[in-house]
């Protein structure tokens, strides 16, 4: 047992100074040999890669956080505590440690499925029992989601958009490794190989998820923290998405809608006697009918709080790090209950006093919050089915023959869930479906991690004008499309790692 948790540390750490991420197999570990040998011990290493999720450089922290901070949802009031300073004013560099822990912490995630994924075989021939098996087959799927889904995220942060097949063969990828005790030297794949392995990953997974529809019902799969065939076809309508290949986008986005495993929270309709709807519950309880995934919390065993930045309330007062973008609020009309649910104005306890709307999204989880005093801390909703539908609704309009209609109604199907009374379908057309689509994914995903990644592969750009009480340094700047530091800088320690042959991004120089 000292050997096992010796080795679960040794994977959840990543290197500083000098030494790679990616420097997986230092000299003072226990030989992985020793670690993996049954089925229970399996079991544990997936317990660990679920629990690794939980790091507050993910999720619940900067891999949500700093993409749309970083864009021009939220600005920075006077008097902050330049919390992510440097990522909201664009003074974005390869020693950013906010950075380095995302990239960090995706590849610890990473080389604990290597380092499981190694041993499988090696445990699967010398079981004979079926139900072990079968236990053994489903966290050989968990590891190969949790891998697929970390590379995921760092192809979206740390490379370009994907344009077409050819073109993506000769832009750079991520370090891809499939194995933990690697000796070859490390160099990044093409963009295009580097989608291919996620590609892979997620074919091979869904087989070992597969779901028995005899043997569950709709109460077993949604609001779930654990991977199944549906969180496979979830990431794979993103991925897809982020491919332009919009045919497979709609595929895979349809399978989950069409599953009935899943239902739109509604923002018109009462959660029992809690007083809240069904959609903000989900909000105030991370519990809901829509969400595919989620990192699960408890008291004792819980991530980094998103919703500090947004309020930093100490009991007598907020004094918010940043505050929703005017532009944002105004999106929202006066039926749409979102901005309800989302928003709530404050006078804040600066010398300035700045009243305004600030993001309560993250205010925190009540029973975390009134029980044990865990503030701003909520679970991060890593798929939902809103999601899926502004996906689908993307891939119909971009599609070589796009189907304006369907992509009406999987917008209105969202707003229906979302509007306090929506009375008329959506109609789209060639002149206004993305910029619907565009403003329709702001306000669903608002501060979910989501808006650098559209405005990449958008190739858009954005200008900040300042706002009441917003930061000199950073409340003016336009950023114009397929600016360089869209795509984050690979770490300097990864780039000087001895051993290493990664090749930098432009935002590096």
């Amino acid at each position: 047992m000292k050997n096992k948790i010796k080795i679960y540390l040794l994977l959840a750490v990543w290197g500083i100074g000098s030494v790679s991420c990616l420097d997986k197999y230092p000299e003072d570990a226990i030989q992985a040999g020793q670690a993996i040998n049954t089925v229970d011990d399996a079991n544990q290493a997936i317990i660990g890669i679920y629990a690794a999720f939980k790091d507050a450089s993910l999720y619940s922290g900067n891999l949500t956080l700093l993409p749309d901070l970083q864009a021009d949802l939220v600005y920075a009031v006077t008097g902050y505590t330049n919390q992510y300073g440097d990522v909201w004013r664009w003074n974005i560099l390869s020693t950013n440690e906010d950075i380095q822990a995302v990239y960090g912490g995706l590849y610890a995630v990473i080389n604990r499925c290597n380092f499981l994924l190694g041993y499988i075989p090696r445990v699967q021939a010398a079981e004979t029992d079926d139900d072990a098996l079968d236990k053994l087959d489903m966290i050989h799927g968990e590891a190969l989601f949790a891998r697929a889904l970390c590379y995921s995220e760092l192809i979206k942060l740390f490379c370009k958009s994907y344009e077409s097949d050819a073109a993506a063969a000769d832009e750079l990828g991520v370090v891809l490794t499939s194995e933990y005790n690697t000796t070859t030297n490390l160099k990044r794949a093409s963009l295009k190989d580097s989608y291919q392995f996620v590609l892979d990953d997620l074919e091979q997974a869904v087989v070992y998820l597969k779901i028995d529809e005899d043997e569950v019902t709709k109460n077993d799969l949604y609001n779930t923290s654990y991977f199944n065939e549906y969180t496979v076809y979830a990431l794979r309508a993103r991925v897809a998405l982020y491919m332009k290949n919009y045919e497979d986008a709609i595929k895979y986005s349809s399978k989950v809608i069409d599953s009935g495993y899943y239902v739109l929270s509604s923002a018109s309709t009462v959660y029992g006697n809690t007083g809240q709807s069904y959609y903000q519950y989900m909000w105030t309880n991370d519990n809901s009918t829509e969400i595919i995934l989620k990192v699960g919390f408890t008291p004792t065993s819980y991530g980094g709080a998103l919703g500090t930045i947004f309020f930093n309330y100490d009991y007598s007062t907020v004094r918010p790090d940043y505050v929703p973008a005017k532009w944002a609020l105004d999106l929202y009309d006066s039926m749409d209950y979102r901005y309800v649910v989302f928003f709530q104005s404050y006078l804040t306890g600066y010398p300035h006093a700045l009243q305004w709307p600030l993001l309560q999204k993250y205010w925190g989880n009540q029973s975390l919050f009134e029980s044990y005093n865990i503030r701003h801390t909520s679970m991060p909703k890593v798929f939902r089915l809103s999601e899926q539908y502004l996906i689908r609704a993307e891939a119909y309009c971009q599609k070589e023959n796009p189907n304006y209609g369907s992509a009406g109604k999987d917008i209105s199907a969202l707003r229906l869930a979302r509007y306090m009374s929506y009375g008329s379908g959506t109609t789209l057309s060639k002149n206004n479906a993305m910029d619907v689509i565009e403003k329709e994914r702001i306000k669903e995903l608002y501060m979910e991690g989501f808006r650098l990644q559209d405005l990449k592969r958008w190739h858009k750009g954005f200008e900040r004008k300042p706002q009441s009480e917003s930061l000199n340094n950073g409340s003016s700047l336009k950023v114009e499309k397929d600016d360089a530091r869209f795509v984050w800088p690979i770490p300097q320690n990864e780039l000087d790692a001895p051993g290493t042959n990664i090749e930098p991004n432009e935002s590096n120089k």
